[in-house]
Order: C-alpha cells, then structure tokens, then sequence
C-alpha cells in the first residue's frame, strides 16, 4: 500500500469516528484496566494513548486499575506465598499492607506517569479515599471487602477540571476503617453504577466473551443482559470471566448504557470499540 492509499485509509478511520465522537464528548466513561495487559510494555502503551485520545477529543475518562500480578510478584519478594480461594487473594494484615503499598505506591504512579507523558492531566485517587466495604465472611479471606458504599464527589470534581482520575482498588471498612483489598472489576462495576457512566469498559488480556474458551473465533460480539443467565447455566460463562459478567449485570442494571470487555493485546481496541460500527470485542447492553 502506497503513501496515498495509506493516508486515505487512516482519513476512513477518523471520519467513521467523527459521529462517535461528538456524541460521546462530554459523557463519562470508565476504563478498569487489568491482567497481563499492565505487564507487557507494547500493550500498556497503547491502552494508555487510547485513554489519552478519548480525554483530547472530550470524553471525561475515569481509569480503575488492578494490579495482581504485581502484587503477587511483591508477596513472593517478601519470602511468601501468595495464597487464592475462589479465585480471591487471601489478603491477611501483612498481605494487605503489600496490596496498598503496590498499588498505590507502585502501580499507580506508573500509570499515571504514562498518562501525563502524553499530555494528559492524570492525577492519583486512592480506592480507600471514596470507597467504603464490609468484610466478605462466606468463605472468608481476611480484609476483602465488598463495595457498600462510594463518595463520587471527588471523581466528579477531578473530572470536572479536566482531570482524568486514576484509581486503585482498596476501600475503608465501614465498621473497623481498616484498608480492605477489593475485586477491581467489582470495584469498578460499583463506580460505575454510582456515576451512571455512558460506557464501561472493562480492558483485560482476553478477547472478549468466547463461545469457546479455547477458540478466539467464537467471540461473541454482542449479547444482551437478558442472555447472560443461560450463558452461565450452560458454562459458557465460568472462572475468571464469571466475577466480569456479574459486575457488567450489575452496572447495566444499574442504568450504564453499554459494557464493553476489550483486549489490551491487540492495539488501539480501546478506540475501535467505542468509535468504530463494528468493534473488536463484546459489547453487553440492556
């Protein structure tokens, strides 16, 4: 393909993406970036130039980061084991003091870092500044908490000076205060039902919902909230997709409009799916 014809093509791109765009400036959406994807330099950067493109053009973006495996890896560093039950982190005194450390102190600033290399005006909002939880008991993992409660005024004045929240997932107990390690993509899920978000975006190392876990060619491009619970009866929907769709429900139930699930590994997935007719991964609406 010649200059021209390339030039021509990107010009394509930019003039499907018009209408998106001034449909979607000034509305909120929510990127929750987890797995692999925060690992691998190529995918991270690009991830964070889609978030840096959907700020320039208008959109009040507001980033939920996770952050296991460097948790995991800073657990091990300190001569243990990291410890799991239902796919939760056994999170004891000690294990929760590396959860904060890493993500607030490790994690987040990195990200931020990046954001603000590109131009764009990030600034940090630890989980445990706006969230509120109570200790999970059945099974019981130590301080993991659910969501029970969310402050949204600091998001909603961040956003409202052009900044673009980066937020971890930690929240205060409701009845101890003590720091508490919460699921990112539940946490993600509650905060974006309290802002009543235009679109949740959930960025992981997958390619969206599979029809076959072990097949990408089964992607599900779209599905509606009333088809999830014959997806879950029949095991489409299981293990570490089983907590992302239960968060998407309860977000869409909430009055979000549109849950995407999105692959970070492939490049610009963000900007493809929301500004593109046909989209790269699976879109979930009521």
């Amino acid at each position: 393909m010649d200059k021209v014809s390339i030039a021509m093509a990107k010009a394509a791109v930019l003039t499907e993406a018009l209408p998106y765009i001034q449909d979607f400036k000034g509305s909120v959406v929510l990127v929750k970036l987890g797995g692999s994807v925060m690992e691998i330099e190529e995918n991270l950067s690009s991830v964070i130039n889609d978030i840096a493109f959907l700020r320039a053009v208008g959109i009040k973006v507001v980033v939920l980061h996770g952050g296991g495996k460097a948790i995991s890896k800073a657990i091990k560093e300190s001569g243990n084991v990291p410890e799991f039950v239902d796919g939760q982190r056994v999170t004891d005194e000690n294990t929760m003091e590396i959860v904060r450390r890493t993500l607030n102190n490790v994690v987040n600033p990195d990200i931020i870092a990046r954001l603000q290399a590109t131009g764009t005006n990030a600034r940090p909002l630890h989980g445990n500044w706006i969230f509120a939880a109570e200790r999970i008991t059945e099974p019981d993992r130590g301080y993991v908490g659910r969501v029970t409660g969310i402050d949204v005024r600091p998001v909603n004045e961040m956003l409202d000076a052009g900044i673009v929240p980066v937020i971890t997932p930690v929240a205060t107990g409701r009845d101890d205060h003590h720091l508490y390690n919460v699921n990112a993509d539940i946490a993600a899920a509650a905060l974006a039902k309290a802002l009543k978000v235009r679109k949740f975006a959930l960025v992981s190392d997958v390619p969206g919902l599979l029809g076959d876990p072990a097949d990408a060619a089964t992607l599900i491009s779209s599905l509606k909230l009333e088809d999830t619970a014959k997806l879950k009866a029949d095991g489409t929907i299981s293990g570490g997709m089983l907590p992302k769709i239960e968060s998407c429900e309860e977000a869409l139930r909430a009055g979000v409009r549109k849950v995407h699930l999105v692959d970070g590994r492939m490049a610009h997935s963000l900007i493809l799916e929301i500004f593109t007719r046909e989209g790269v991964g699976t879109e979930i609406t009521e």
